[in-house]
């Protein structure tokens, strides 16, 4: 169907840079943004994986999400966050389209189809963040490391029998599931003992 002239294209706006956004490239375990920077844009992720983390004042560092290609994150400024609650770092080699608060308001008042794709993005996130406190609370440790890897190989995303993780230690595991790498390091084992994950060319996660 052929588009009507002036029709705002969200997929190609998302995809370059242009007024009050720009596109910046992140090397492996680059930090995007550190826990107290000033928080002024919103960010959209088009290629690469990113790591959510909270540091306690302990010192302690939470993994709290992982990101893949299509996430909106940092949108903490749209509520009047003046600063980071949290830091972003890529995981591999990761493009980040940052637009400016300003533009971003204007353009969810604006343009109908970003902000539904906005707030598809957001309600999307908010079940998932439900499921997440659920399978904290009621799954055992091992289904809770098998429910995350299932989600960082996106599965439902795309129709591929084999998907691949995203770089991440077990360490990391250990700390987004709430249980301690020996315990994750088992499962693992016993996960490609039974075929359902392999490490050929990296960690691939079969159906």
């Amino acid at each position: 169907m052929k588009k009507r002239k002036g029709t705002f294209d969200v997929g190609a706006f998302l995809e370059s840079a242009g007024s009050a956004r720009k596109i910046v490239e992140f090397h492996p375990s680059e930090v995007i943004f550190s826990q107290g920077d000033p928080c002024e844009s919103v960010m959209y992720l088009q290629s690469g994986s990113v790591k959510l983390s909270v540091l306690s004042k302990t010192g302690r560092e939470a993994v709290v999400g992982l990101l893949g290609p299509g996430d909106f994150f940092g949108e903490g400024c749209l509520t009047g966050q003046p600063v980071r609650i949290g830091s972003a770092t890529a995981l591999v080699n990761s493009g980040v389209l940052l637009i400016e608060k300003e533009a971003m308001v204007s353009l969810l008042h604006e343009q109908h189809g970003f902000s539904d794709r906005f707030i598809t993005h957001m309600l999307a996130r908010n079940i998932r963040i439900e499921e997440d406190l659920v399978d904290q609370l009621f799954n055992s440790s091992e289904k809770r490391l098998a429910r995350t890897l299932l989600l960082l190989a996106r599965y439902g995303k795309h129709d591929m029998p084999v998907r691949a993780v995203p770089p991440i230690s077990q360490e990391t595991l250990a700390e987004m599931i709430g249980t301690t790498r020996s315990r994750v390091n088992f499962f693992m084992k016993k996960f490609q003992r039974l075929g359902f994950i392999d490490y050929k060319n990296g960690l691939k996660v079969n159906n």
